[in-house]
């Protein structure tokens, strides 16, 4: 069941200044003309282009020249593949075109295959400004228009790269603009933005607690690995040497050791990552309505989305960040999906800061992730003790029959832990309802606590298994055209369910409880 509902009145009071934006991103314009006429890329991106491509192939470049022991072959294909790469280069801003209507953005590429790309403005969601190194040492960015849910990482989208970065500047102000403003053209000064959030040194601390040192080790082995390999270099034999020689030692000496590499490793690659795509973090409300978050070291990046389109906020606490005290924050966003890095709002941070954070951003002095919530029903504590015992249960028994003693042994040993994270799945179901916003949470490995504009909610959804049904419980969505689409309020009672439908958005279910 689905219902219209108009989009929310926005309430923009003014704010105070900041201070001027960083050189990579320079002070929006207050107006921008849009660009009638076809325009090339940049003439620098000749040079640009290339040496982003080469920068990624040094180390190939190093195996060829450095360990190939001089062989003709392995020099000639080095010299090949940079020919190919700036030829590529040269033929794409040949063939590559742009202009921005008053109706929509169109691109055309392309010298075998033409391929024109035409976005209407109204679809814009995002405008993303990417400035790789060979970006920065040129004063390019590249812009790229992101246009909904279809936009997920490793798509090019519709990009232009590269335009300098003034030029990227005024496309971002020209892209989120939805109406032409009085003021004429050319007679606008450069306003800085509202500062909401900065970098903090001391963030850092959160960064073992995301585990993504561990992902980017993993990674970077197998591609050592795989290098190793193709350059026909011995490194499996030192490897097994090694690993014979830990399991030589004292167990307890063995899990240390293990213990101890594995948490240096992901301290130091984690602390490593967050620095490499957070450094210089910087959060602004700009001049024209959008929300902007800047970020990173080596490759900058600064995406923009139209406060028209935010219909809430949600909260990220992973379980060992939320042990740290520690969150992240993403947007919802209309017509963005929660898929990709677009609507991240806060990188990990104090929970303190994103929520304050998330307070700022929609206006509120409050941030309404910060409700008390509405505890469910005991049956959905016996439904998550259920799940997370029973399963090993029964594979203790298959394996008492099946297997040596101390396999089912070590399965009963996990029962208590198993039952601790089913209650803490269960403390952390809630939901609430402010004057604007409906708020619902869930999860223990990641918990969530998503905000939701009462104003964005276009439809219920209310599902129940067999099991739900015998516990008289159900599963109300409220379906949304922002995030993920819908969000849900899970093993709430019957009566709190359709209560919380019927108040969160009145008048939308009358029709169908009246029948």
């Amino acid at each position: 069941m689905t219902a219209d509902v108009p989009p929310p009145a926005s309430a923009n009071p003014p704010a105070p200044a900041a201070p001027p934006a960083p050189a990579d991103f320079p002070a929006a314009p207050a107006y921008a003309e849009p660009v009638v006429d076809w325009h090339r890329l940049d003439v620098r991106m000749l040079i640009v282009r290339p040496l982003n491509e080469l920068l990624g192939l040094v180390p190939l470049f190093v195996g060829l020249l450095v360990l190939g022991t001089g062989e003709t072959w392995r020099i000639l294909s080095s010299v090949g593949v940079v020919v190919a790469i700036v030829l590529f280069g040269l033929l794409r801003w040949i063939t590559t075109r742009y202009r921005i209507t008053t109706e929509q953005v169109e691109l055309r590429t392309g010298l075998f295959v033409r391929k024109r790309l035409a976005v209407p403005r109204d679809r814009i969601r995002t405008v993303d400004l990417t400035a790789k190194l060979g970006h920065r040492l040129f004063g390019l960015s590249a812009v790229r228009v992101g246009t909904g849910q279809r936009d997920q990482p490793g798509e090019d989208g519709l990009t232009l790269d590269a335009v300098s970065s003034a030029e990227a500047e005024r496309l971002r102000v020209l892209l989120l603009t939805v109406a032409r403003p009085e003021t004429p053209a050319g007679q606008g000064e450069a306003r800085p933005g509202v500062v909401l959030s900065t970098w903090d040194t001391r963030w850092l601390r959160y960064a073992p607690l995301t585990l993504s040192g561990l992902v980017a080790a993993g990674a970077l082995f197998g591609f050592a690995m795989n290098f190793a390999r193709e350059l026909e270099v011995e490194v499996l034999g030192p490897l097994t040497d090694t690993a014979h020689w830990v399991v030589d030692q004292p167990v307890l000496l063995t899990v240390a050791l293990v213990t101890g590499v594995v948490a240096l490793i992901a301290t130091l690659g984690s602390v490593l990552v967050y620095v490499v795509q957070f450094w210089g973090y910087r959060l602004t409300r700009e001049p024209d309505d959008t929300v902007r978050v800047r970020r990173g070291l080596l490759t900058t990046r600064s995406v923009s989305v139209a406060e028209q389109r935010l219909r809430g906020v949600e909260l990220v606490e992973p379980l060992l960040l939320r042990a740290g005290r520690g969150a992240h924050a993403r947007t919802v966003t209309t017509g963005l999906g929660s898929k990709g890095e677009s609507n991240l709002l806060l990188p990990a941070a104090p929970v303190a800061e994103a929520h304050r954070v998330s307070a700022t951003v929609l206006r509120q002095e409050s941030s309404p992730t910060l409700v008390p919530l509405r505890r469910h029903p005991i049956a959905a504590l016996r439904r998550r003790l259920v799940r997370a015992v029973v399963p090993l249960l029964v594979l203790a028994g298959v394996l008492a029959w099946t297997a040596p003693a101390w396999t089912w042994q070590a399965v009963l040993a996990l029962v208590p832990f198993s039952a601790l994270l089913g209650w803490d799945r269960y403390r952390s179901l809630g939901h609430a309802l402010t004057d604007r916003y409906l708020v619902v949470r869930q999860g223990s490995a990641i918990r969530e606590t998503v905000a939701l504009q009462r104003t964005g909610i276009i439809g219920w959804r209310f599902s129940r298994s067999f099991f739900q049904r015998r516990a008289n419980l159900l599963t109300v969505s409220a379906t949304t055209a922002a995030g993920d689409g819908a969000y849900h309020a899970v093993d709430i009672g019957e009566a709190d369910g359709l209560a919380l439908a019927d108040a969160a958005v009145p008048d939308l279910l009358r029709p169908f409880l009246e029948r």
